[in-house]
């Protein structure tokens, strides 16, 4: 050996930042940040709750609701794709399909939807299953296209609900 190589060998290692090379945990990270932009980003004072993206698209007519599905869904997808389970993926959907079916009620979804962050817990979920990944039979492709299916039924029928709504509403307005 060279005297070069012997003196590099002899000192100490230098101290790099962490970093986590594993691409589940990068993954995980965005959907958590994600997940926080859409039910807490936004702290309420003097409490543990916050508002996020999606609460505050549920105030918008029509489409605000939707969005809030689709935006939901996208975790289910990541979710399926990190090899959650079908019961981890059927647990999500329940959670987004009850956040949207009970958000689209004036006022009290607008409420539920601070109260019941669905994101936060399909996370949760997410997480317990990359903790124990052979709990569960891991959820094919066309299963998570039936889920994702489903969510863009509700996310339609929730629109064309608010739809029939807002006419009914003019139509006893206007008179016609």
């Amino acid at each position: 050996m060279d005297e070069n190589a012997i003196a590099i060998m002899s000192k100490p290692p230098t101290r790099f930042s962490p970093i986590n090379l594993d691409p589940k945990a990068a993954k995980l990270k965005r959907l958590r940040l994600f997940s926080r932009l859409l039910d807490r980003a936004i702290p309420i004072p003097g409490t543990n709750a916050g508002i996020g993206l999606d609460p505050i698209l549920g105030l918008l007519p029509v489409g605000g609701d939707f969005l809030g599905v689709v935006l939901s869904a996208y975790i289910v997808i990541e979710a399926a794709r990190l090899g959650a389970s079908q019961g981890i993926l059927g647990k999500m959907t329940l959670n987004i399909m009850i956040d949207a079916l009970v958000g689209i009620i004036p006022v009290f979804g607008d409420i539920f939807d601070v109260a019941w962050p669905a994101n936060e817990r399909n996370i949760k979920l997410l997480e317990e299953h990359l903790q124990f990944p052979h709990r569960g039979k891991k959820a094919n492709s066309w299963f998570v296209l039936v889920l994702l299916a489903g969510l863009l039924i509700l996310a339609i029928g929730i629109a064309a609900f608010a739809i029939m709504v807002l006419k009914l509403l003019l139509g006893a307005l206007t008179g016609s």
